[in-house]
């Protein structure tokens, strides 16, 4: 059986990017994941033992925000969905969208948002 968890609109004030200014002032991030996995057994036996506990996913992905500066997005996403991997080995495949607002390309858009999908190894 494959069941999705979603973590939606993660948000992040962060120094990430190519110009100096958004690596000095920052700007609000987001981040959606999408963790495929089995939790029919945690679901059966109401245990959180047996399914991904979304608190620690939480916690991997504030970690990779904020532990150094990034020029891209892209690179974020990649790192996320690594590190989530590596700790979670019943994780099947997971999708992250990183999304950076306030985009300095002179225009008005609302984000940029690159996203990577990755499958376990295992």
């Amino acid at each position: 059986m494959e069941n999705i968890i979603r973590i939606k609109n993660a948000s992040f004030y962060a120094y990430h990017g190519t110009m100096q200014e958004e690596q000095s002032i920052g700007g609000k991030f987001e981040a959606d994941i999408d963790i495929y996995t089995d939790f029919s057994e945690a679901a059966k036996y109401d245990d959180l033992h047996r399914t991904i506990n979304y608190y620690n996913v939480y916690k991997i992905i504030n970690k990779v925000v904020h532990e150094k500066k990034y020029n891209l997005i892209e690179t974020i996403a990649s790192e996320v969905a690594e590190r989530i991997l590596e700790n979670f080995p019943t994780i099947k495949k997971i999708a992250v969208r990183i999304r950076k607002n306030n985009v300095p390309v002179g225009g008005v858009i609302e984000c940029v948002e690159a996203e990577v999908i990755k499958e376990n190894a295992g």
